[in-house]
């Protein structure tokens, strides 16, 4: 929602599209636990539950199970577009692309465009490399009045734009996020990111501090930190940035 390796391994786009659709369920399933049958008179209630057992299983990726879950709520109830969309989520998982995309159109058919699935639909469409339809569809999200985060919206275009290569306007959305929301942290990456990728490491390092100076720091910002700092000739400072990955975030990649 060829997949764009890059777009995948960097995460935004997809976390935040999972996220839209997933953040009602927080509870682990057992081991295993088959799919809830069906009750004559509660299909609906049948397709939500194994929906919600979807979910839970690709949280612990465990993917034939989640396609288990979800196979059994779309023969439950089709209609539901939020259980369509799960499907797509769960079908980009296994590599089916074609039946991803089946499920994400018929959950923007059934939802009325949804800007909520339409801004995952979108991401799914950037990293499968359909850069132009995953932007527009963005922009479109960004100007519903049902949707009440558009910086997320902008954002998600920065991220897609700059899978492509299109740095200018990455960074104009990410502009556009900050002015909604002044201190949001995936703004403020991504824009240093781009700053960095631009070859301005001062503006990074700049970025960097203005990030951790109204946000938590994460890994991903201490490591754009530390390589600012060694572009600009200062390892002192890099090394500060180092120490931090080290010591704050011991188990993460940046370490």
């Amino acid at each position: 929602m060829t997949v764009n390796a890059k777009l995948l391994r960097s995460g935004p786009l997809l976390a935040l599209a999972a996220a839209c659709i997933l953040s009602a369920c927080n509870h682990n399933p057992p081991a295993y636990q088959a799919p809830v049958r069906t009750y004559k008179k509660q299909p609906a209630q049948a397709a939500i539950a194994n929906m919600q057992l979807a979910i839970e299983y690709m949280k612990l990726n465990q993917l034939a199970n989640a396609r288990d879950c979800i196979e059994r709520a779309l023969s439950e109830n089709s209609s539901n577009p939020d259980v369509q969309a799960t499907a797509a989520l769960v079908y980009e998982r296994l590599n089916d692309l074609g039946k991803a995309e089946r499920s994400y159109e018929t959950a923007i058919r059934l939802s009325k465009n949804d800007p909520r699935i339409a801004n995952s639909f979108a991401g799914f469409l950037c990293r499968t490399g359909k850069t132009a339809a995953g932007e527009k569809m963005f922009n479109d999200v960004t100007r519903n009045p049902l949707y009440t985060t558009p910086e997320v919206a902008l954002v998600n275009a920065g991220v897609c734009v700059r899978s492509a290569g299109n740095l200018v306007d990455a960074d104009r959305y990410f502009t556009r996020a900050l002015a909604i929301r002044p201190n949001m942290p995936e703004a403020l990456l991504q824009q240093g990111n781009v700053a960095f990728d631009r070859g301005d490491a001062a503006q990074a390092r700049d970025i960097v501090q203005r990030y951790l100076a109204v946000n938590p720091p994460s890994p991903e910002i201490l490591w754009l930190g530390f390589r600012s700092q060694r572009k600009l000739g200062d390892p002192v400072a890099a090394a500060v940035y180092a120490r931090r990955v080290q010591t704050e975030f011991p188990n993460s990649e940046q370490a």
